[in-house]
């Protein structure tokens, strides 16, 4: 009931920066916290930064500094800004939701692949 669809993704140069956006549709449902994970190849998923409907955020501690999470006043449009990208950043990312109706929903988007490579 929650259609999330990033969008940004591409190839960058270390050093350089790139911004995702993940946009929520097709909502009947509240949402409460919105998230980016990431995964690289042969890696487990994991979380890159999350962000409640109040704006708090919260960062994994390889992306502190250089990453920002952020929400635009519909609430429907999460982006992540990436700064100082390194190779390590270098994943397929995704936009998670939580909501809650009748019982609590996780959505995932499709995901966007983020290169960093000279």
């Amino acid at each position: 009931q929650v259609h999330l669809v990033e969008s940004g993704g591409g190839l960058v140069q270390p050093g350089g920066s790139l911004r995702l956006s993940c946009e929520a549709s097709g909502m009947s449902r509240a949402i409460y916290a919105m998230a980016w994970y990431r995964q690289a190849p042969g890696k487990r998923r994991e979380r890159v930064a999350a962000i409640t409907m109040s704006g708090e955020t919260n960062y994994a501690e390889s992306v502190k500094g250089r990453f920002i999470c952020s929400i635009d006043s519909t609430k429907k449009t999460m982006t992540l800004q990436m700064n100082s990208l390194k190779v390590e950043d270098t994943a397929v990312y995704y936009c998670y939701s939580a909501s809650l109706a009748t019982t609590p929903q996780k959505d995932w988007g499709q995901g966007t692949q983020v290169t960093v490579s000279s």
